[in-house]
């Protein structure tokens, strides 16, 4: 349960300031993050935003009921049900900045979803972070955490729906093989990726590096680590927002979908996380004869037992299920080793100070607040109970015999309906609200006949 704890209000002073110090916008957007991690929200004129910091500003309920089309799902009884009443909405202290890519003058902030009674509102992944961190809090641990986000580049011309990488601006031909790794790929779109990390640190946002992955036009952009898990969420969605906008700007579109094509490696968003105790030491920091520490390996043990509980979380789209192959390191079992990438849970070998877990199966389409808010629950599930994990992969996981992973959201979504141990976390209402709109999206994708039916069937018989 929320409680009023969990209630972060803020102080009009920010707006007034910055619209002293930027005299020249125009309009503020004001964003709110659905549970399917598209940002939503409306734009307002500048002179409105004070209003916003003081009384909040009114937004449908029914954002949280909605299927990834944008249609809201009746069943959740968001909707109509209830009016399709609203309900107040004020910004997260700290996120307003300008829109550096906009032709015009305009600014951003980020909003958070409270009932009428100022109680944050259960549907609100920001907030059931914020719960999630609190109780991790009381047990003295704080988390240290980034993320890595691949991305595609795709032609914004492409006829049909099928994308196509981008012609190169420097070749002027359409890539068939990229190299991971490459330079002379990142060098292709020099301009583009120095403008993606310009308009990101403008931002306040701690874009670091920037890797060709290994398809044509796909690349990766690290952030740098934070103590603050809320931030480090709130950083990644603001950064595709930033690729997004940027790219268009060059006339290329990207693509954050988790399996774009085929035949080339899906679109993947890994999660490192610490955790300090309250004197500010890594309590994942080995022993001294380099031995993992009763926490780290409880930590992982409750990480790989909860993991196909909380995996629709991961992968919460049809298409999700498409990146899940050994030919594109994409981990499919509850699996962890030491500086092994072929499992679920990698160790990174690095200094013994900065030893952490990499999450290695969600996808780009994940929402980050709820894949931190599944990855925190679990880790404490793992602490409390003293959970052991299975032993470490030693070599290639994907030739080992080992529990699968589920392959398809209707059985992963069985899988979170069930879990009491996320309900307990993420509370009961958000569980079956999420189910609600997954399995109906899910009814819908069944009812479509695709072209390959046709081709397959029509005249078979």
């Amino acid at each position: 349960m929320f409680t009023p704890e969990d209630t972060n209000l803020p102080d009009a002073q920010e707006a007034i300031k910055f619209l002293e110090q930027n005299p020249d916008i125009e309009f503020v957007d004001l964003l709110l993050l659905d549970m399917n991690g598209i940002v939503r929200g409306k734009r307002v004129e500048k002179d409105k935003l004070p209003k916003a910091y003081e009384q909040g500003i009114a937004l449908p309920i029914s954002i949280y009921g909605m299927n990834i089309k944008g249609n809201p799902v009746e069943e959740t009884g968001l909707g109509l049900e209830i009016g399709e009443s609203d309900a107040i909405c004020f910004p997260v202290s700290g996120s307003l900045t300008r829109q550096p890519w906009q032709k015009r003058p305009i600014a951003q902030v980020m909003l958070e979803m409270y009932e009428k009674s100022e109680m944050p509102f259960f549907g609100d992944p920001r907030m059931i972070l914020r719960r999630v961190l609190r109780q991790m809090q009381e047990r003295g641990l704080n988390p240290v955490s980034a993320f890595e986000l691949e991305f595609y580049l795709i032609d914004s011309k492409t006829p049909g729906k099928a994308p196509l990488p981008p012609i190169s601006p420097v070749t002027g031909k359409r890539p068939e093989n990229t190299q991971v790794y490459s330079l002379d790929d990142l060098d292709e779109y020099a301009d583009l990726l120095t403008d993606i990390i310009e308009a990101a640190r403008e931002q306040g946002l701690p874009a670091d590096t920037i890797v060709a992955e290994s398809a044509p036009g796909q690349f990766e952009i690290n952030l740098k680590h934070t103590d603050d898990a809320l931030a480090a969420c709130d950083h990644s969605i603001l950064l595709k927002r930033v690729i997004k906008q940027v790219a268009h700007d060059h006339d290329l579109d990207i693509t954050f979908m988790a399996k774009p094509y085929a035949d080339q490696a899906g679109n993947g968003m890994h999660l490192h996380i610490s955790l300090l105790d309250e004197e500010g030491r890594n309590v994942f920091q080995p022993e001294e004869d380099g031995q993992v520490t009763d926490t780290m390996r409880y930590a992982l043990g409750g990480l790989l037992e909860l993991m196909p509980q909380y995996f629709s979380i991961l992968c919460p789209n049809i298409n999700s299920y498409r990146r899940f192959s050994p030919d594109f390191y994409v981990p499919n079992a509850a699996t962890w080793g030491l500086e092994n990438r072929t499992t679920a849970l990698r160790i990174p070998g690095d200094l013994p100070e900065a030893t952490r877990i990499e999450h290695r199966v969600a996808g780009t389409d994940a929402n980050p607040y709820l894949m931190m808010s599944a990855f925190l629950a679990s880790i404490m599930h793992g602490i409390d109970n003293k959970i052991e994990p299975c032993d470490p992969i030693v070599g290639n996981a994907y030739d080992m015999d080992t529990t699968p992973l589920p392959t398809n959201l209707r059985d992963a979504l069985r899988l979170l309906s069930s879990s009491d141990v996320l309900r307990q976390y993420l509370g009961t209402d958000f569980v079956d609200v999420f189910v609600t709109c997954k399995e109906k999206e899910q009814e819908e994708f069944e009812q479509h006949i695709t072209n390959l039916e046709y081709d397959w069937y029509l005249h078979a018989f």
